[in-house]
C-alpha cells in the first residue's frame, strides 16, 4: 500500500477506515476488527461518534501489532479550552483502553477557545501522549491563526472532501499541501447513490466500481480518504485502489461535479 509522510517523519498508508455511525461499541468493535484484518491501518474515531471503547477493544484484540496502526481520535467543541480538552483526551484514553493515541484533533473550530486548545494539544505532545497533534474542519483562516500563534505545525487537518465539494475546498487544499499539512477526507464516497452519470461513466470504462473511482481521486489528490463502512465486501473493495489511476481528463471531469 502506499504512504504519506506526515510533517512529524511518520508514515501512514494513503486510505483510512472511518467509524463516524459505527455505535454502538460492539458495532464498532466488529467493523474495526474486521477493517484490520483486512489489511487497513489508519483507524479514525472520536468522543462525538460514542465509540471509543468498542474502537479500542479492537485495537487492544488484533493481532496486528500496536505499532503498525495509527489511531486518531478528537476533542469535541464542548471541550474546547485548556484544561477541558487535556480532560476530555484523559477520558478518551480511558475509554480506548490504551497508553497513547497516534493523532489527537480539534474536531470543530467552533469557539475562540480553540486556541487554547491547541496549546492542550502542545502539552499532550510534549508529554508523548499524542504523537500527532492535528485539526478537523479548519479553513484557510483558522489555519492561518494556528500558524501564527503556534511553532506546532498541524499534522492533518481532516475535512469533508469529494468531487461534489471540491471547488469549495480547493483553497484549503492548497493551503494545506503548500504547509506540509496532510489532508484526510472524511465521507469521500457521499451522494454516491447511483445518479451520478460521470462518475459512473469512468468506472464502467476503468471496470471499477463508482466507489473505488471517487477514492482513487481522492488519492490522486494527495489526500488520505476514510471511507466508512459496515460491509465487509465494501470494505475490502475500497481497498482494491492501487492498481490502477485515473487519467488528467478522469480527475477534471470528477473535479468539475462541484
Amino acid at each position: 500500500m502506499q504512504e504519506y509522510t506526515l510533517n512529524t517523519g511518520r508514515k501512514v498508508p494513503t486510505i483510512g477506515f472511518g467509524t463516524w455511525r459505527l455505535a454502538p461499541d460492539e458495532v464498532a468493535q466488529e467493523a474495526v476488527e474486521t477493517a484490520l484484518r483486512l489489511g487497513y491501518r489508519v483507524i479514525d474515531t472520536a468522543k462525538l461518534y460514542a465509540n471509543e471503547r468498542g474502537v479500542g477493544q479492537a485495537v487492544r484484540g488484533s493481532r496486528v501489532p500496536r505499532a503498525e496502526i495509527f489511531l486518531t481520535t478528537k476533542v469535541w467543541q464542548d471541550d474546547l479550552g485548556y484544561e477541558p480538552t487535556l480532560a476530555a483526551f484523559d477520558a478518551s484514553l480511558q475509554r480506548l483502553g490504551l497508553d497513547f493515541v497516534d493523532l489527537y484533533l480539534i474536531h470543530w473550530p467552533a469557539t475562540e477557545a480553540r486556541h487554547d486548545s491547541w496549546r492542550a494539544l502542545e502539552k499532550l505532545l510534549q508529554d508523548a501522549k499524542i504523537k500527532a497533534a492535528g485539526v478537523s474542519n479548519y479553513g484557510v483562516k483558522e489555519l492561518k491563526q494556528v500558524l501564527s500563534q503556534s511553532d506546532v505545525v498541524p499534522a492533518v487537518n481532516q475535512i469533508e472532501f469529494h468531487p461534489f465539494n471540491f471547488d469549495e475546498q480547493r483553497p484549503v487544499l492548497e493551503f494545506c499541501q503548500q504547509h506540509d499539512i496532510l489532508v484526510e477526507a472524511y465521507s469521500p464516497i457521499k451522494y454516491l447513490d447511483g445518479q451520478q452519470p460521470v462518475v459512473n461513466d469512468i468506472a464502467d470504462r476503468l471496470e471499477r466500481t463508482p466507489q473505488q473511482v471517487v477514492l482513487r481521486w481522492c488519492i490522486q489528490h494527495g489526500t488520505l480518504p476514510l471511507p466508512r463502512s459496515s460491509s465487509e465486501t465494501h470494505m475490502r473493495s475500497n481497498l482494491q485502489v492501487f492498481d490502477f489511476e485515473l487519467t488528467n481528463d478522469d480527475m477534471k471531469r470528477l473535479d468539475s461535479l462541484s
